[in-house]
């Protein structure tokens, strides 16, 4: 049985992967912020002790994996398969940045620096078949990296305090890696509607006071994953209409 071309196998083992990686996923989002390895020599048995099935997390991991397969499906060669492969990566660091960052209010440099790390890895992957795309890579890690620099810069100017934290810096540019030049600006104007969007809804429903600390890093997680499955310039035509407030025309 075939489901865009991919045999129903290549869903069940994406599954069964995700439900182990979201587990994973949860041992790291308690280790990474107290600066601890996420693999230890003692892992096995300080894991069995502290062992606590993270069922949502797992059902999500599990999900994602499943609907990637089904968007990008199984190409011919291991080229072919890079955007699948990176997302495939990606996906539990991205949701290790959304819970840590919104219950703590930090994003690791480990798990920033994790990120950065395995986006040069594929940015040297994708120029030994098109030198363009990581050059494209390393403009968007300036560029997601830069945009968010500036804002922190005119927030302490302005405000005397950080607009951005540091974290999210660190982590636009590394996602830059991974995105290239364009995607990373769209994913930074979707993150700034979406963190408004929610930021709204969570003031008038009182989860959030007022002078409390919204953190931002979510909202990124939400934009890079809306960047995965909607194709780039669907997304452009929709800020268009949003930021010109209908105006925009093809």
């Amino acid at each position: 049985m075939y489901f865009n071309d991919v045999h129903i196998a290549y869903y069940v083992v994406a599954g069964i992967i995700g439900f182990v990686i979201g587990q994973l996923t949860d041992w790291a989002n308690k280790r990474l912020p107290e600066y601890k390895s996420v693999i230890s020599k003692d892992i096995i048995s300080e894991y069995r002790i502290k062992f606590r099935p993270n069922y949502i997390l797992m059902l999500l991991t599990a999900a994602i994996y499943v609907t990637l397969i089904y968007v990008f499906g199984i190409k011919d060669t291991i080229i072919g398969n890079l955007d699948l492969i990176k997302f495939l990566i990606l996906t539990p660091m991205l949701l290790s940045v959304f819970v840590i960052d919104f219950k703590l209010q930090i994003i690791p440099n480990r798990l920033n620096l994790t990120i950065f790390e395995i986006g040069f890895i594929f940015s040297f992957l994708y120029g030994l078949s098109n030198v363009a795309i990581t050059i494209n890579m390393l403009l968007g890690m300036l560029a997601g990296g830069g945009i968010f620099f500036f804002i922190t810069l005119l927030g302490g100017l302005f405000y005397g305090k950080e607009a951005m934290g540091f974290g999210d810096v660190k982590l636009m540019g590394a996602l830059g890696l991974f995105f290239g030049l364009s995607n990373i600006i769209i994913i930074t104007l979707l993150s700034f509607l979406i963190g408004a969007i929610l930021s709204i809804v969570l003031l008038l429903t009182k989860i959030k006071k007022s002078d409390e600390y919204i953190p931002f890093g979510p909202f990124i997680v939400i934009a890079t994953f809306t960047s995965m499955y909607v194709p780039f310039e669907q997304i452009k035509m929709i800020l268009m209409e949003i930021f010109t407030l209908g105006m925009y025309h093809r």
